[in-house]
């Protein structure tokens, strides 16, 4: 059982909250969030608001929290191989009533389909809130460019 290492970004100000699955291996080596080179997430959210893409985490936490955007994961802990979305087993969620309880989320969205599945299965009832689907920023999704990506998450905005 791999157990996810990053806490989440929020703050009292957060009215957005974006959810992934769970951290890669790259991201859990970096200790945050969207480490691999070929994620796209923080060019997409660069592109959204129209800034330089962060290189270092406190760039990456400053562009989440001066945007209010709070950023977690659905699993707490899972088995999984290496970084592979549809190895993963035994999922736990996290509780995101931390988040709840200290920011003012307005709209929820979930990055890719494997988060949406397990926000589903785990938090939908629980929280009675839906969340919006976006498509994947991982390099798996090949098929949507960084562009048509950029087109998609304006709704963020």
């Amino acid at each position: 059982m791999i157990h996810h290492p990053i806490p989440p970004i929020y703050d009292e100000n957060s009215k957005i909250l974006i959810l992934g699955s769970f951290p890669s291996v790259k991201s859990r080596d970096q200790q945050f969030f969207y480490g691999h080179p070929q994620n796209r997430f923080w060019k997409v959210l660069a592109a959204v608001f129209d800034c330089p893409v962060p290189q270092t985490v406190d760039e990456k936490k400053e562009l989440l929290l001066r945007n209010k955007i709070a950023l977690w994961d659905v699993i707490n802990s899972c088995e999984i191989t290496g970084s592979a979305d549809s190895s993963i087993k035994d999922a736990v969620p996290n509780d995101l009533g931390e988040i709840f309880s200290v920011a003012d989320i307005k709209q929820i969205y979930v990055n890719g389909k494997t988060a949406e599945k397990y926000y589903n299965k785990y938090m939908k009832e629980r929280y009675g809130r839906e969340a919006v689907c976006m498509p994947s920023t991982s390099p798996a999704n090949a098929s949507w460019t960084l562009d048509r990506l950029v087109g998609a998450w304006r709704i963020i905005k």
